[in-house]
């Protein structure tokens, strides 16, 4: 990614209504550095228009009354006509994290199977938004004033969830119940944070993908909110990448964060940082 695609990178983050397709873009791009930003943004669009008009037209043919309908629609275009799914092995490759590769493979995580499918249902006018279950990412489809979303599970072809089922969901994650707040729409920072989350925790299992790591992490720190601890795992990859220097400096900035709550990790930091520095010799 050029310097500029990062600066808009960091534009689009902090505008009013963020878009999480275009940002999560213009992640991807990092991983191609001879990708043009433009160009993979035209294509992206280009395949959720014609996605958004093959469902308009499913619309206009079948006129689906309430939210139960419109998922069954959702579900027979995208899983069943499109084919977007996932497999467990899609949890074992970068692309599965990449939007561009995930519009083209149709395959992918379920949060980057349920942005297709916000994104598409955002073009063709209809109430769908993301639901960031912990371990497991949903849609939910309509919804409003006396009238309970349909929750729907991309991942998994499409194949609505009960309740229940989002709560077997949760408990296998955290071993928590399910809770309304839960189920609420997930804001668009939230969403990329996670991708971005998911993208450094496959390459911090991978050494030979300290890069991938590092720009993950160094877009995460971009977003206008994001946990301190960051700053810390870009001081860290930064040195498996070789940058001893610029690795200690950024752990010595973190640990004077640390010293106003806690100088033991801060003293921690320091150690670790002349170490670091002694690498060079």
């Amino acid at each position: 990614m050029t310097e500029d695609s990062r600066t808009r990178f960091s534009a689009e983050a902090r505008a009013e209504c963020p878009d999480p397709v275009l940002l999560c873009l213009l992640a991807s791009v990092e991983q191609d550095p001879q990708a043009d930003p433009d160009e993979v943004i035209a294509t992206a669009d280009a395949i959720l228009d014609r996605l958004a008009a093959t469902v308009r037209l499913a619309i206009a043919e079948r006129a689906p009354g309430g939210p139960e309908a419109v998922a069954a629609l959702l579900s027979a275009v995208l899983a069943g006509r499109e084919r977007f799914h996932g497999r467990p092995s899609d949890y074992n490759r970068l692309e599965s994290s990449l939007l561009p590769a995930v519009l083209r493979r149709r395959r992918g995580l379920p949060i980057m199977l349920s942005l297709v499918w916000t994104a598409v249902g955002t073009r063709a006018d209809l109430p769908v938004h993301g639901v960031a279950l912990p371990g497991h990412f949903v849609v939910a489809v309509g919804g409003g004033p006396g009238c309970e979303p349909v929750l729907v599970d991309p991942f998994h072809g499409g194949r609505r969830l009960s309740l229940n089922d989002a709560g077997g969901l949760v408990a296998a994650a955290t071993g928590e119940p399910l809770t309304e707040e839960m189920l609420a729409p997930a804001q668009p920072l939230d969403i990329v944070l996670r991708v971005l989350g998911n993208i450094r925790t496959w390459a911090a299992s991978r050494p030979e993908h300290a890069g991938t790591q590092l720009w993950a992490t160094e877009l995460s720190l971009l977003l206008p909110r994001h946990p301190a601890q960051l700053r810390l795992e870009r001081a860290e990859t930064l040195i498996r990448t070789g940058d001893f220097l610029g690795g200690a400096a950024e752990m010595e900035s973190y640990a004077q964060i640390l010293d106003a709550f806690d100088p033991d990790s801060a003293a921690r930091v320091r150690l670790e940082a002349r170490a670091a520095r002694h690498r060079l010799n």
